[in-house]
């Protein structure tokens, strides 16, 4: 009866040891926002961004007011239940109210463009190097 104890004890140990781990490996990039998201106007295109790169409407990429440059984060339309994964490469929203800027690309996959605001959720999915605003 006392083995049976011990081996469930450490069954119990084990699971409760790899939860714990898991959880951690989780939140590394576990950052998440909600809030209202927006589009780039097509008068942008071309000129360059906070990082130096320069707007392209035709790519996957998004502003954000603190994420480092180069992180890969999932924006999600909240009425639209469809997501896009996108790269952060500018500033801003410059905006009272908004979390996200996203290219116009971007925009259309998740049905953004006829709304031109709606609420979203992102997701950081890999987070660059260097912490937080540059």
């Amino acid at each position: 009866m006392y083995i049976l104890f011990l081996k469930l004890v450490n069954r119990f140990l084990v699971v409760s040891a790899l939860a714990v781990l898991a959880a951690c490996g989780a939140g590394r990039n576990a950052f998440t926002e909600s809030g209202q998201g927006s589009y780039y106007a097509d008068k942008f295109a071309g000129r360059a961004t906070a990082s130096g790169v320069p707007y392209r409407p035709g790519r996957l990429t998004a502003a954000h007011n603190s994420l480092p440059f180069g992180t890969r984060i999932k924006v999600t339309n909240v009425r639209t239940g469809r997501s896009v994964k996108v790269v952060v490469n500018d500033r801003g929203p410059h905006v009272k109210g908004r979390i996200v800027d996203v290219s116009k690309r971007a925009a259309g996959k998740i049905g953004l463009l006829d709304a031109g605001v709606a609420p979203v959720r992102l997701r950081v999915i890999k987070q660059a190097s260097g912490g937080g605003r540059r």
